[in-house]
């Protein structure tokens, strides 16, 4: 009997004392800080960001806006048919000047607006003729070239900005710490520099897109300068001929 009193006495006391560890656990986890799952996402991102975000916004329109139109442009420039100045030789030699002009205007080309320029001035000089192809090959080149320049602001401009919002948040960071005392967190810091490390992000990204654009562009351009430079030589010894065919006979 007296066993008995003892065996349940054991048992009551092991059942509260597992629904104390139960209950105290319970409690300790309430008492933990909740994490909640945060997903890596570019709007929210850039609205971290700050105002700065929304110049390198502005930056990356005026690129993409830039290497479009020069895109197209360019693009425009170099449909010409092979097969052009063989006609324009033709037309020339047959006296056709009408028709010469008539098919520089069909093409909206620097190299067609060139050879355009040179037959307006044909009975003039020679000189006086390659001193005007040469002027509007130069009125060509800097219509093409417009606007690089910005372009080429953005591409060093872009990096910097973004390296400047990255101080300012870092700062913000530290002012912030040392206003908090000694109920300094880890996440305190970390929130910080998270924000401010966006905006180098984002002025990299603008950064690299301005100045590969750039590079493209310049390079396409350079390569349609060469074809303006063959068919100003081309033309001005289709100029040639006539002179040294009259002199053979």
């Amino acid at each position: 009997m007296l066993f008995h009193v003892l065996q349940v006495g054991l048992d009551s006391a092991a059942t509260e004392m597992a629904e104390t560890i139960a209950n105290g656990a319970e409690s300790a986890a309430q008492a933990l800080p909740q994490q909640t799952e945060q997903t890596f996402s570019l709007i929210q991102m850039a609205a971290k960001g700050g105002w700065l975000m929304i110049v390198l916004a502005i930056l990356s329109v005026i690129a993409i806006y830039i290497c479009g139109k020069k895109w197209w442009m360019i693009y425009k420039a170099q449909q010409v048919d092979k097969n052009f100045m063989r006609d324009i030789r033709d037309y020339i030699h047959e006296g056709k000047v009408k028709s010469a002009l008539s098919l520089c205007e069909k093409y909206d080309s620097p190299v067609a607006r060139l050879v355009e320029k040179g037959i307006e001035r044909i009975g003039r000089p020679l000189t006086d003729i390659q001193t005007a192809v040469e002027n509007m090959g130069n009125l060509e080149i800097a219509r093409l070239e417009k606007g690089l320049a910005t372009l080429a602001t953005i591409a060093g401009g872009a990096p910097m900005i973004g390296f400047l919002g990255t101080v300012l948040g870092m700062v913000q960071a530290f002012f912030n710490m040392a206003n908090a005392g000694n109920n300094v967190d880890i996440t305190l810091l970390s929130g910080g520099i998270y924000t401010a490390m966006i905006t180098t992000v984002g002025g990299l990204i603008v950064g690299i897109l301005a100045y590969f654009g750039y590079n493209y562009l310049t390079a396409q351009i350079s390569n349609l300068m060469f074809k303006m430079e063959n068919a100003t030589i081309d033309f001005m010894d289709l100029l040639h001929e006539p002179a040294d065919n009259e002199e053979e006979r």
